[in-house]
């Protein structure tokens, strides 16, 4: 009889094993929310789809809308790899809640993260705005330090809602998306890499307050009204040393060959090289013009190689994150390591002593037929900076056919 009880017992348990219970997540929109230091609240809102292969969201920040297709579930646990970049999210659900943390492995960061379904607002809002912002705005990043750097604000104010972006000398920050709330205004964006809160006081002339990275990094910024304003040419902020014209490296690709810009494929022809990392947003946007221009334009004379520099821990990991972006993108051109362990700036810069300086990812050098350096672009003000993307494109262009055309 004890035997037989036994039996049933085991019996019992594997039938519970084979039917776990499962908890079902609610599709639809949710809030999130991410907390950054100070204890700051920087929300974002994704929409929750189930498709034939499982779930999958859209993340949104303003015209911007980031798919993520690979979500894990098991049990109540559910993990959120994001698109692209190395960050997820790891969390614990029910079918109204989700909470847990944002990591990035290769910095050793967690970000708190939760999110509730069913809420559509991004910022908490009930007040009426004292103020519109619409317009561009002189900015001062971290003024009087070391640090400081210069940016133009870019943004649209429609009742409460604020949508925009601010353009520095290395790139943008983003779609930003957020409003205004009396005299403050509340931005955010998550894209899958960075997540941006910043929050300001504001008068009809003025914004005074603080921008936040993830949990990591924290600086005062103040603006004013200048229609006017621009940023100094990105053409002019990196250039070649004295007694340098040209380019050299020998870095290996994915499969460990070494290239260089010796090799046949580059001879008697118009080169871009874009000094990148996969980690980086405006790399990111950058990578996608880049492919999708030389798709559309296969030219014979014209070749792009782009010379990534990962901050992931090993050599291994930094090629699983070339390999991620090409698959996930698309890349049609050679993506070279040039450096892991380090996005350090100043080490890129010892790898290409040419230049006088590398102050931003991407930098993208452009060489002539004959191997000289023409042109060096600092940054990449992408998608987001609107007219200002549209204008670039043109120019990059016209650039190429102008190089293309020389003897």
């Amino acid at each position: 009889m004890r035997f037989l009880l036994v039996l049933f017992s085991l019996f019992v348990i594997l039938l519970g094993c084979e039917n776990p219970p499962t908890t079902v997540l609610n599709e639809g929109i949710w809030r999130a929310k991410l907390t950054t230091l100070d204890n700051q609240a920087l929300p974002f809102n994704f929409k929750l789809k189930k498709g034939t292969q499982g779930y999958f969201m859209e993340i949104y920040n303003a015209r911007e809308v980031v798919l993520v297709d690979e979500i894990l579930i098991r049990g109540d646990s559910i993990k959120i790899k994001m698109p692209v970049f190395e960050g997820y999210i790891n969390a614990q659900f029910n079918d109204s809640l989700i909470n847990g943390f944002f990591i990035k492995e290769s910095l050793d960061r967690k970000v708190p993260f939760s999110a509730s379904f069913g809420d559509s607002t991004r910022f908490l809002v009930k007040e009426d705005p004292s103020v519109n912002i619409s317009g561009i705005w002189e900015t001062i990043f971290s003024a009087d330090t070391e640090e400081e750097y210069m940016a133009k604000g870019i943004f649209t104010q429609q009742g409460r809602m604020v949508s925009g972006t601010f353009r520095t000398n290395t790139g943008d920050y983003r779609y930003l998306e957020g409003n205004i709330k009396g005299d403050s205004l509340l931005l955010s964006t998550f894209d899958g890499a960075h997540a941006f809160l910043f929050k300001a006081k504001v008068t009809d002339s003025t914004l005074n307050g603080y921008f936040y990275s993830d949990n990591h990094f924290k600086e005062p910024f103040y603006s004013f009204r200048n229609e006017g304003f621009e940023l100094p040419d990105e053409a002019s902020l990196t250039f070649m040393n004295e007694g340098y014209e040209e380019i050299s490296f020998s870095f290996p690709d994915v499969n460990n060959k070494i290239v260089s810009l010796k090799d046949p494929q580059f001879k008697n022809k118009v080169i871009l090289i874009q000094v990148m990392g996969t980690w980086c947003p405006n790399c990111l946007d950058e990578t996608k013009f880049l492919t999708e221009y030389v798709h559309k334009n296969p030219f014979d004379d014209f070749e792009v190689v782009a010379l990534a520099f990962e901050y992931a821990k090993t050599e291994e990991s930094a090629i699983n994150a070339i390999n991620r972006l090409v698959e996930r993108i698309g890349v049609n051109y050679p993506i070279l390591l040039a450096q892991f362990g380090s996005s350090s700036k100043v080490k890129a810069n010892e790898k290409l002593p040419m230049l006088n300086h590398v102050i931003s990812y991407p930098t993208t050098i452009f060489i002539d037929k004959k191997g000289k350096v023409r042109k060096i672009h600092t940054g990449f003000n992408g998608p987001a900076t609107g007219e200002k993307y549209e204008e670039f494109k043109k120019e990059f262009n016209s650039y190429i056919m102008e190089l293309r055309s020389e003897i």
